[in-house]
């Protein structure tokens, strides 16, 4: 088997029969995750390749380029495995979150404002725990703000200490 190498880009292999890296995610288990997770349905990546470069930091990029790659970024950060529960970054949510229809939290404007500051907030939620997507409406349109996570009834912010805004 071979090593994953946190200097380069390595396409996911489609298939669980094609990892030759221990640990790595599959093309296949990433789509299923994000359409289980979100109801996204997977042919919305068809576009997309899947990347690791470093220990579960998965990137996504709308192309293809060669397999391995060394360059300092690819496309955008979009999912950390390799941890007890995967978690989509603020950047997937932003760009892709809009299509989600389960496992979303549609927040007043108070709550939207509260979670952009980083606070935590308690939230009624009868939908699954761990990671949610974070939404307020803005020109009457759902628009992601941001990742959560929904434990104990307690919405989290996740959103990044250099992104947090007071508003």
């Amino acid at each position: 088997m071979s090593e994953n190498d946190g200097q380069r880009f390595d396409r996911l292999p489609a298939t669980e029969d094609e990892r030759e890296v221990e640990g790595r995610a599959t093309r296949a288990e990433v789509l299923d995750w994000w359409a289980n997770r979100f109801d996204i349905p997977p042919e919305t990546f068809d576009d997309h390749t899947f990347w690791e470069k470093g220990a579960g930091k998965i990137w996504i990029f709308a192309g293809d380029a060669p397999s391995p790659i060394s360059v300092e970024g690819l496309g955008m950060t979009f999912l950390r495995t390799r941890q007890e529960h995967w978690k989509p970054t603020t950047d997937a949510v932003q760009r892709f979150g809009r299509l989600a229809s389960k496992n979303v939290f549609d927040l007043t404007e108070e709550q939207a404002e509260r979670f952009v500051a980083g606070e935590d907030q308690e939230i009624p939620y009868d939908g699954d725990w761990g990671y949610v997507i974070a939404a307020h409406e803005i020109a009457g349109e759902r628009e992601p703000i941001g990742v959560g996570l929904y434990v104990y009834g307690e919405l989290k912010s996740t959103v990044p200490k250099g992104r947090q805004r007071s508003v």
